[in-house]
């Protein structure tokens, strides 16, 4: 089925670089943003034009506009697109249909769908075409989407490069409370915390604070809105957190250390059932450390020594030292790898070990 020509509104970091994907896949895109210089802007890293389109031949509107807009948006899409597919980018859907039931339009020609995947930016300025590849695309027909709606919904997510997950849409809206609007919310209370804590205590932040925190730069409007959308299904999971805190805080309280033990050890457990690349089982990949000096071209050398290693990295992260002109590169192996790794880098004069050394590993 084609889905072009298609438009895509709301020139945000996702709505643009959905557009930088349908380009970059041959598909003519145009733009739309209320506010018309972030459509210029994305025109301008190819995300698509801002020449209005032939509404009587648009195949596909995808809109990308904050949750409050989304109905109102997607109903004039209805009625101004005759014969598009629309489908939205919003993390929530339950509010969204359930306005779009009294609305009168064409809801066969509706199928909501949300791209896991984004940043703590915003804007056009920061959208590039792989931002979805091999991350999951959840779709979210409903009782009345049409097979024809919900195949190009589908195109749409293969021409992105992303994972299609099927889904109902109120079990989307509980499953991303869990798994995105709980964590966000966990990283803004740890990062509201830090300003109660004296500027000198922070100087020995570690890539840990760094980590738990990130998130929590994101736009606060946005996240008031998807808050308050979603809030019949993130209070029980707050809830579900604030029991838990209660019981950590008594154990600590009543048994010190080893108190802690059971709600570690079940923080253990909960990281492994994350699953790993492009949906499969989990992995428990074996944690390494290079020291990395703080000079031109460190990382570039570091990398290459690690290709010709013939290893393949997972994940990684850096960390700089506030006080000494290195940095700490963390890499995710393949635990049957590590060892040849940790040979092969030492011999090319790099200082490598693990992470979290047990008593029987060498470091």
């Amino acid at each position: 089925m084609s889905i072009s020509p298609a438009v895509v509104i709301g020139a945000g970091l996702v709505g643009a670089s959905v557009g930088c994907a349908l380009s970059k896949a041959g598909h003519q895109v145009h733009l739309e943003d209320r506010n018309t210089a972030h459509a210029q802007v994305a025109a301008g890293i190819g995300a698509g034009t801002i020449e209005p389109a032939d509404p009587g031949q648009v195949a596909l509107v995808v809109v990308a506009v904050p949750p409050a807009a989304l109905a109102g948006v997607i109903v004039d899409a209805l009625g101004r697109f005759p014969q598009a597919t629309v489908t939205d980018v919003g993390s929530v859907k339950a509010g969204v249909l359930n306005a779009l039931w009294d609305s009168g339009g064409d809801v066969a020609r509706y199928v909501g769908s949300h791209p896991m995947a984004g940043s703590q930016f915003s804007g056009p300025l920061t959208a590039r075409a792989d931002l979805f590849t091999d991350r999951t695309w959840v779709i979210t027909p409903h009782r009345k989407s049409s097979p024809a709606a919900t195949e190009a919904v589908r195109d749409l997510v293969a021409a992105c490069g992303a994972h299609e997950v099927i889904m109902d849409v109120d079990v989307h809206d509980s499953a991303v409370a869990r798994v995105s609007h709980l964590p966000h919310l966990m990283s803004v209370l740890m990062a509201g915390h830090l300003n109660d804590v004296p500027a000198e205590q922070l100087q020995l932040a570690g890539q840990g604070l760094r980590d738990v925190t990130r998130i929590a730069g994101s736009d606060p409007g946005l996240w008031e809105q998807i808050l308050g959308a979603n809030a019949a299904a993130v209070l029980p999971e707050l809830r579900a957190v604030q029991r838990q805190l209660n019981t950590l805080i008594t154990a600590i309280e009543s048994d010190g250390t080893t108190g802690a033990r059971s709600h570690l050890e079940r923080g253990v457990a909960g990281t492994r059932r994350i699953p790993g690349k492009h949906g499969t089982a989990p992995v428990q990949y074996r944690q390494l450390v290079v020291e990395i000096p703080d000079a031109p071209g460190s990382l570039s050398r570091l990398f290459a020594d690690v290709a010709d290693a013939g290893v393949n990295v997972e994940d990684l992260s850096i960390q700089h030292d506030p006080d000494r002109r290195i940095g700490y590169l963390a890499l995710a192996v393949a635990p049957e790898q590590a060892e040849g790794l940790i040979t092969r880098m030492a011999e090319a004069g790099w200082a490598i070990g693990d992470a979290d050394p047990s008593p029987d590993r060498p470091t």
